[in-house]
Formats: C-alpha cells, structure tokens, sequence
C-alpha cells in the first residue's frame, strides 16, 4: 500500500495578510530615515545597492496591487511551496523592476503609495481570487504568503546591509521560514532525515529509512533566521556548521548539496 500523501500546509489568511501589511509597515518606516551614505552601500543581493534593494521592497507592494487591479485569472498554476522553485529565471526581469521603480520617485513616496494602494486592492479581493502574474498564476491566498516570505528575506537583507534593527513580524517569520522548509521537503522527498526549526517548523526529508518512534538517528536544527539564510543562499552549510548556527547528528543530516532552496 502506497503511503498516504501529505497534506499541504494551510496559513491562516487573515494573519498573513496582517503580516504582510505590518511587517512593509516596518520597512517603510526605516526606510524612510536612511542616509545617503547608508542607501549607496552594496545590499548583498546580487549587485543591488541598498536604494535598489529598498525599491525592490516598494515594488513588492506594488505589484502585488497591481496584479490585483489586472483582470483575474482563470485558474492557478501554482503553489506556494512551488513557488520558490520558479523565482530563478525572472531574476533579471525583477532587477529592471526594481531600478525603474526607485527613479520613479524618493523612496518615502514610493513607500506610502505603494503602501497604501496594497492596503486598498487586500481590502476588496477574497484569498480566492487567482492573479496574473510573471511567476504563474496563483491564489491571492498562496501568492500572500510568498509575500511574507519576500519581505521577511528582504528585511534581513536590510538589516545587515545598512545596519538596521527593523522588528520582523511573527507571523511574517513564521510563513517564511515553514514554507522554505516545505519546499525543501518538496525538493527531496524523504523521511530519512529530520528537519527541525523550532518554534515554528519540523519536516522529514531525503530518501532513504523511515524511523518510527523516539529521537531519528539523522536530525538537523537551527533557528528561523539561519534557516532562512541557508535557504535562500545568504549563507552556506560549512559556514553554518562552523560557527554552530546548525547542529547537524546522522550520516544522512547533511543538507549541502539541497541548500540553497531558492536562489
């Protein structure tokens, strides 16, 4: 008998929406106190300074606004968990967003329109609602929590940048670090190894033998912000390992060659 197919993961969609809206709230408020000096350092993503990478920020409210005042689509392509796996080749098409965005205004404007036409389109469209996006096609219910997960990513990415202290979300931190850990257990589907990122997630993945009861023989664990990082490439196994940001027990509890899981 084939084992039993694992559920989706649900999100509670009033609070990611609220997540969402608080967590841009955060950004646009230290945003608006940057210094010249601070905006015309190297972000470290990709060649972004940090006005662009803030930019990027602003047209990650916007656009979602913007797919919302398009005609719906029809049906969605895809997931949350997938979603990750889809972002590479747009990489481009983003960055060219992110740059026209920031000559379209001083950032403090581009914040609060943005900030304001986002709150306006999520007050009139249900979580049901498919949208036409670059990605593919997705809920608004899906696509929100990949929000979440852009503006927690993005957040950090800020704070270390331009040394900032920007307050992350709960809720935002949570949806973020759970639906890369789901997506990692979409990439290697398994039950060998243990993936535990306390408080908010635990997922089994990589093939190979199942444990049944008491502690796995191969475990991995870390913290929702190390996890986030080695997801997502801001940081790497070796790096993780050494500084003890991991702990990693089993043969097979090694995740070098799965990480990163969006790039």
């Amino acid at each position: 008998m084939p084992p039993a197919k694992k559920r989706a993961r649900t999100y509670d969609a009033a609070k990611i929406r609220a997540a969402v809206i608080t967590q841009f709230g955060h950004v646009a408020d230290a945003v608006g106190e940057l210094g010249e000096e601070q905006l015309a350092r190297p972000s470290g993503v990709g060649g972004w300074s940090v006005a662009e990478l803030a930019a990027h920020i602003a047209w990650i409210a916007d656009s979602l606004a913007a797919g919302l005042a398009r005609p719906p689509a029809a049906v969605p392509e895809l997931t949350a968990v997938e979603w990750p796996f889809a972002t590479a080749s747009l990489a481009g098409k983003i960055s060219e967003a992110a740059k026209e965005t920031l000559e379209g205004a001083p950032l403090p404007e581009l914040y609060e329109r943005a900030g304001a036409r986002m709150g306006e389109e999520l007050a009139e469209n249900p979580g049901s609602r498919v949208l036409d996006l670059w990605v593919g096609d997705m809920t608004l219910a899906d696509f929100l929590v990949t929000r979440a997960v852009e503006l927690v990513v993005h957040t950090d990415d800020l704070n270390r940048a331009a040394g900032l202290d920007i307050p992350i979300e709960r809720q935002a931190l949570a949806a973020c670090t759970r639906l890369l850990a789901d997506a990692l257990a979409l990439k290697a589907p398994g039950g060998s190894v243990e993936v535990r990122i306390p408080p908010f997630a635990v997922v089994q993945c990589i093939e190979g033998p199942r444990h049944t009861r008491g502690t796995p023989p191969n475990v991995v664990e870390t913290d929702p912000l190390t996890w986030i990082r080695l997801a997502t490439g801001r940081t790497d196994w070796a790096s993780a390992l050494e500084e003890a940001q991991v702990r990693a027990s089993g043969e097979r509890a090694d995740l070098s060659g799965l990480l990163p899981v969006m790039s």
